[in-house]
């Protein structure tokens, strides 16, 4: 399985234990169970997940992967199994600034991204007047709004609950009126029809017996 590692509570590279944690990885694993295989965890960046599954360096990619048109054209996403959309996560001192897009698409206003990701293209699209910084670790960039090293992070919905949780220092205003409604899904090569139907069909199977319910409660509400 292809992970980037660095998004909490998806997929996440624990330091202290080495071990990967949260709600994809855990889906992985009854993945492979069901499948009668082991896991083994393949590091990929959000910059090079395309051009990685594309290679085949890995079966499947799931580490928070949102469905895409554009990388659907070139890969293949089974049906989407989480339903979030885009949000900001800032200080809890800024709450009050930010309500639209237009009170952040100005120079002044800091907007931290990790590259190569759907965070980065929606910042680009939609912010195009903000001064953007680009972070290479998605994970650590939380941590950074909250010190004041940029003023907002573009993210998803349950990495900013997560994160607000986590740092009382941290807000998401927006976090039940996203700009975005987007699924998550697992990425795979194209080229094997039977593979993706048994993804789709492994994905109803969790739906169905209440094991994506009970993912979403431990590791994400």
């Amino acid at each position: 399985m292809g992970t980037t590692g660095d998004y909490k509570p998806m997929s996440y590279l624990n330091p202290q234990s080495g071990q990967y944690e949260g709600f994809d990885t855990a889906l992985s694993q009854l993945l492979a169970q069901s499948l009668h295989v082991s896991v083994r965890y393949v590091p990929t960046t959000w910059k090079s997940l395309t051009a990685d599954t594309k290679a085949g360096r890995f079966d499947v990619a799931m580490s928070g992967i949102t469905r895409t048109l554009d990388r659907e054209q070139v890969m293949n996403m089974s049906d989407g199994y989480i339903v979030f959309g885009k949000t900001i996560l800032c200080r809890q001192s800024d709450s009050s600034r930010f309500h639209t897009l237009s009170d952040m698409n100005k120079k002044s206003v800091r907007v931290m991204v990790n590259p190569g990701g759907t965070n980065e293209k929606f910042a680009r699209a939609f912010l195009p007047q903000s001064t953007l910084i680009i972070h290479e670790k998605n994970a650590e960039i939380p941590n950074l709004i909250a010190e004041g090293k940029a003023d907002i992070m573009i993210t998803e919905t349950m990495e900013a609950a997560h994160y607000i949780k986590a740092d009382s220092r941290l807000s998401a205003p927006l976090l039940d009126q996203p700009f975005t409604k987007n699924q998550f899904g697992i990425l795979t090569q194209k080229g094997d029809q039977n593979f993706l139907n048994y993804l789709n069909f492994f994905l109803y199977e969790m739906e169905l017996n209440g094991t994506i319910e009970k993912l979403e409660s431990q590791y994400i509400l």
